[in-house]
């Protein structure tokens, strides 16, 4: 599985704030994410705008931590942020997936995002009690994996019952009389359910409908104990299917 790369996005609003995005980009990282942050990843001297274009355009995934100060600036188009909007809203990745951009939200009281990203399903990162939740939902869709899978669709309950294929057992019923008729030759007098059901490598409902067709047919009979006895017409059956030896 490929480790997904993702740029993240923030505005300088405080030491602390910078602080809370430098420990949330480290657990990424810790978690299989390669998270690329102006923190560690740019040194006196580099220059800023080719960092972000480089950057931007090589992430598989962009988090927008969204504060007050962040959406303004964006909206605004100013400083560092103003510039890396710029970038995603121009032709430079224009081509990019409609996901590619992860909205998190770390304002106290209010949610905005900015103008362009009004129509994204945001992650709450909001609130200090749910930070564990939060981040368990943005790591799932970084790494691609939902906490709940999207079913596969079932049969329709409501095809008329003559439109049902219906199931062809008479390969199957001479093999469940193959091995009452050998059991019976080796001088038991019933075939074990259980062992007749592992032989006959089948699924219980199928080995089910086999016994009771089998049994209104007259060939067998189940006691108390679901053991299969062969019956009279059953020993005919199975000399007129050429399964026994004269």
């Amino acid at each position: 599985m490929s480790i997904p790369k993702v740029f993240i996005s923030y505005s300088h609003d405080s030491q602390e704030h910078k602080k809370w995005v430098l420990d949330l980009a480290t657990r990424l990282r810790n978690t299989g994410v390669d998270a690329t942050l102006d923190q560690w990843d740019l040194q006196p001297g580099d220059d800023l705008p080719h960092f972000m274009e480089r950057n931007l355009a090589s992430a598989d995934r962009i988090v927008m931590v969204c504060t007050d100060r962040y959406v303004e600036k964006a909206n605004s188009g100013s400083g560092g942020v103003g510039y890396e909007k710029m970038i995603i809203t121009s032709n430079l990745l224009q081509n990019i997936d409609k996901n590619k951009v992860i909205p998190i939200i770390r304002q106290n009281g209010s949610h905005d995002v900015p103008t362009f990203l009004k129509s994204k399903l945001f992650i709450d990162f909001s609130k200090i009690d749910g930070f564990e939740f939060a981040f368990d939902e943005l790591i799932r869709s970084l790494h691609g994996a939902p906490l709940f899978k999207k079913p596969e669709i079932g049969n329709n309950p409501f095809v008329p019952v003559e439109k049902v294929p219906a199931v062809k057992t008479a390969d199957a019923l001479n093999d469940l009389m193959q091995i009452v008729i050998d059991d019976f030759e080796k001088g038991h007098n019933y075939s074990n359910y259980a062992k007749t059901h592992a032989r006959i490598k089948t699924s219980r409902l199928m080995f089910d409908m086999l016994i009771r067709q089998a049994e209104e047919a007259g060939l067998i009979r189940q006691d108390i104990t679901k053991d299969l006895l062969l019956s009279n017409k059953g020993k005919a059956y199975c000399i007129a299917n050429k399964l026994v030896d004269f």
